[in-house]
C-alpha cells in the first residue's frame, strides 16, 4: 500500500496513492462516520481545474483525488518519483470500496445517471457482491437544484443509513456535488466518473492492456466520438505541453492560485 500525500500537477493537487491506499482511506472514514470528498482525476478532470480557478479551489480542497488515467500517473511518477505501478481509476476504486463495504456490512448509496442505468448497476453490484448492502439509489435531476432539494437529499441519504455515497454525474458536476455536499452528508462521498455506466454494462470497459498503455481516452473516444472528440483533441495536448514545461522547470504552477467559490452550484 502506498500513500505519499498530495502533489502538484499543473496547479491541481493529486494524491500520490495506489488503489489499496485510496480504498483504505475511504473505508477508514466510513467506519468512523466522518466526511471525505474523493474524486478520481483523469486528464479532463485535471484540466477543468487548470482552466477554472474556482473549480481548482474545489479540487484542491478534496480530501482525496486519485490518479485516474496513465498520463496522470506518469505525471506523478516523473515529477515526484511516486513509483505508482498503476492508476486508481473510478470504476476500480468503486469496486474496491464496494468489496470491502460488503465484507464489513457498510451500506452504500448511489446517486446520479438515469433510473435505467441505476437499476442495472444495482443488479450488477448485487451479483458481484451478494452481501453488499445498497441502502438506496436515485437518478440525477439533470439540472441545478434548490437549497431545499439539497436538504431533502441529505435527509434521504441520512435516513437510509448509508456509510458511503457514490456519485455519477460526470465531470465537473460530480466534483462540485462532492465538494458542496461533503460536510452536510458527513460520510465519504466519491465522484467516480463513468463507473456507473461501465459497471452497469452501458459502456464497454477498456481492456487492461489498453489502460496500461495510456489509451483509455482512445477507447472512450471510439465509444462516444461526438461527445468526446473535442475534449481529447484539445485537452490532451495541452496537458502534455503543461506537464513537459513543469518537468523541465519552465513552469511552476501554484496550487494556491485559486478562487474560493462565492456561491453553491447545486447540481442534482
Amino acid at each position: 500500500m502506498k500513500d505519499l500525500g498530495k502533489r502538484n500537477v499543473l496547479g491541481v493537487l493529486i494524491d500520490a496513492t495506489d488503489h489499496e491506499g485510496a480504498v483504505a482511506r475511504v473505508l477508514d472514514a466510513a467506519r468512523e462516520h466522518r466526511p471525505l470528498a474523493c474524486t478520481a482525476l483523469a486528464v479532463h478532470g485535471v484540466m477543468t481545474g487548470v482552466d477554472d480557478p474556482v473549480h481548482r479551489y474545489r479540487l484542491n480542497h478534496f480530501d482525496l483525488a486519485t490518479p485516474d488515467g496513465q498520463p496522470v500517473r506518469w505525471a506523478l511518477n516523473w515529477l515526484y518519483g511516486a513509483g505508482l505501478a498503476r492508476t486508481t481509476h473510478g470504476s476500480g476504486l468503486m469496486l474496491g470500496v464496494c468489496e470491502r463495504a460488503a465484507e464489513e456490512r457498510l451500506p452504500i448509496y448511489l446517486y446520479g445517471s438515469t433510473q435505467i442505468v441505476l437499476d442495472r448497476l444495482v443488479l450488477a453490484l448485487r451479483q458481484r457482491f451478494p452481501s453488499l448492502v445498497i441502502a438506496g439509489w436515485e437518478p440525477s435531476k439533470f439540472r441545478r437544484t434548490s437549497t431545499n432539494e439539497k436538504q431533502e437529499l441529505v435527509e434521504r441519504i441520512h435516513a437510509s443509513g448509508a456509510a458511503i455515497v457514490f456519485i455519477g454525474l460526470g465531470c465537473p458536476r460530480q466534483e462540485v456535488f462532492a465538494y458542496e455536499y461533503r460536510d452536510a452528508l458527513g460520510i465519504p462521498t466519491l465522484a467516480v466518473g463513468a463507473a456507473f455506466d461501465y459497471l452497469a454494462g452501458e459502456l464497454r470497459e477498456p481492456h487492461p492492456l489498453v489502460r496500461r498503455a495510456g489509451f483509455e481516452w482512445l477507447h472512450r473516444l471510439i465509444l462516444e466520438p461526438r461527445r468526446l472528440w473535442k475534449r481529447y483533441a484539445l485537452l490532451n495536448p495541452r496537458f502534455l505541453w503543461g506537464l513537459g514545461r513543469q518537468l523541465v522547470g519552465l513552469s511552476k504552477p501554484m496550487a494556491g492560485r485559486a478562487e474560493r467559490p462565492t456561491e453553491e452550484l447545486l447540481y442534482g
